[in-house]
């Protein structure tokens, strides 16, 4: 497998280091991922909050706090601007919503600046109300962009109609309170009921976030999309020192530097997403398991790619299948409740399951008859091969034993290790289902594709001795078919 390696990377790569392994087990889980990317984003504005609480009155004048607003909702503006172009030219809702976010707080941080006493205004307060009111609005429209409505809806109209009039109205009211400041209640005080519940609030808003951020990084694991997982967690935690402590304060002004950097490093994010001609996807919250699949260079990195275009030279028919295969067996861990970074592997383990079919000859693999028992023997050399080469490139142990048990049965009748059931991970007996359905309802140069009812029904048949039962009922109800047409079919 050595020459192999060589043609589709050019070079040795060493396997990843065991603390990865670690991190790696840790993203696995859908709990575990959550606690160690959120608690691990709060460490750091932990530890300055903590580092500063004794720290006194800033020395920052009035001028610099409008500075520093100026700098913040310009930031706040662009991310604004990028998603709402990016929400129209590819008819999300979501993403429009988003920008909306980011154009309320652009707008509620624009007002709290110009608010600030003793530059064009005198005590107010604008300034509290339109400071303590900036992240939790943003984060309740962020949140809004969950809704499974607007998952499903292509319908950009509305939702663009009511984000303006929203916005205006910000923008109305902001006006009105400049125009006549006495009308503008002193509130929220810090530490008070009102700014306990904007607290409150804005943590359950961004908490919904944050966790639809980690989803989405678990799933692509690019540093992109850790950052934005990292600046939401930050936004976060800037409710409390801009609601809890006194204005003025070193501790206080924490608050304002982690909500520039959360914004900052969001609309990095996005940046980057819009130069690659998307929306930002862990902001919209929307990537599914099997979009991995079909752009596995974005999400998966280059190296899947480089072995698919070269399985795809070797052999177009089982590129194709590997593709099919993936995503069906996504989709069928999505149905079974996998956690995303199980599903990423999934993903992984369907691309690469056949890799080991770039070691059989030409002749055999495009043999249009029946093989030989030489010939036979040599294919089923595959699932070993793939092993090897993954090895070779330094893929963990759970997709190469994906990639290696893919043709192992539950009654151990399998092959290359004859194993049995107790020792097949749930993700190698689901790819074994998609596998085995995708051939069987794919046309071969020997046989004509069988119907969905009857690959269905020879799998239905064989559960529990050959196949995972659960597996099977969820690639049922999948692919839709009736008990009825099943049972005919067996």
């Amino acid at each position: 497998m050595t020459d192999v390696h060589i043609l589709t990377t050019g070079r040795q790569e060493r396997p990843p280091a065991a603390d990865h392994r670690d991190v790696d087990w840790l993203l696995r889980s859908r709990l575990g991922s959550h606690l160690f990317l959120i608690a691990g984003s709060a460490a750091v504005p932990a530890a300055a909050l903590h580092a500063l609480t004794r720290g006194g009155e800033a020395p920052v004048s009035g001028v610099g706090h409008l500075v520093i607003m100026a700098v913040g909702s310009s930031i706040a503006a662009f991310a604004c601007i990028a998603l709402a172009i990016a929400g129209v030219r590819s008819r999300d809702a979501r993403s429009l919503i988003s920008g909306g976010a980011f154009g309320a707080m652009t707008l509620l941080l624009v007002i709290h600046g110009l608010a600030t006493p003793g530059v064009f205004m005198g005590p107010n307060g604008i300034i509290a109300l339109a400071g303590g009111a900036a992240l939790p609005v943003g984060g309740a429209m962020l949140a809004l962009a969950a809704l499974p409505a607007l998952r499903r809806s292509d319908d950009v109209l509305l939702p663009a109609i009511a984000v303006s009039v929203f916005l205006a109205c910000i923008a109305i009211a902001g006006a009105a309170a400049f125009a006549h400041p006495g009308i503008v209640p002193q509130l929220p005080q810090a530490g008070s009921d009102t700014a306990v519940a904007f607290m409150a609030a804005g943590l359950c808003f961004y908490l919904l976030v944050a966790v639809r951020a980690v989803r989405t990084f678990t799933l692509t694991r690019r540093a992109s999309d850790l950052v934005v997982v990292v600046g939401i967690v930050w936004l976060g935690f800037a409710l409390y020192p801009a609601l809890m402590l006194q204005p003025g304060s070193w501790a206080w002004w924490t608050g304002h530097a982690l909500e520039l950097l959360g914004v900052a490093l969001v609309g990095v994010s996005i940046a980057l997403d819009l130069r690659r001609g998307r929306p930002s996807r862990p902001v919209v919250g929307d990537l599914a398991a099997a979009e991995l699949v079909a752009s596995q260079e974005a999400f998966l990195g280059p190296r899947v790619r480089a072995l698919m275009v070269r399985l795809e030279r070797k052999d177009r028919s089982t590129e194709e299948h590997t593709r099919r295969v993936a995503e069906l067996a996504v989709a069928i861990g999505d149905e079974l409740g996998l956690a995303p970074g199980r599903l990423r592997e999934l993903a992984l383990g369907g691309l690469l399951h056949d890799m080991g079919k770039l070691a059989v000859p030409d002749a055999i693999l495009g043999k249009p008859g029946a093989l030989d028992d030489e010939e036979f023997a040599i294919i089923r050399r595959h699932p070993g091969d793939g092993d090897e080469l993954l090895a070779d490139l330094g893929y963990s142990a759970r997709i190469r034993r994906m990639v290696r048990g893919h043709h192992e049965r539950l009654d151990g009748s399998g092959y290359p290790d004859a194993l049995l059931g107790e020792e097949l991970d749930l993700e190698t007996r689901i790819l074994a289902v998609a596998d085995v359905f995708d051939a069987l309802v794919s046309p071969r140069v020997y046989r004509e594709a069988w119907p969905a009812a009857r690959a269905l029904g020879l799998l239905r048949a064989e559960a529990g001795t050959h196949f995972d039962a659960r597996c099977v009922d969820a690639l049922e109800r999948l692919v839709g078919v009736a008990e009825p047409e099943l049972r005919l079919a067996a």
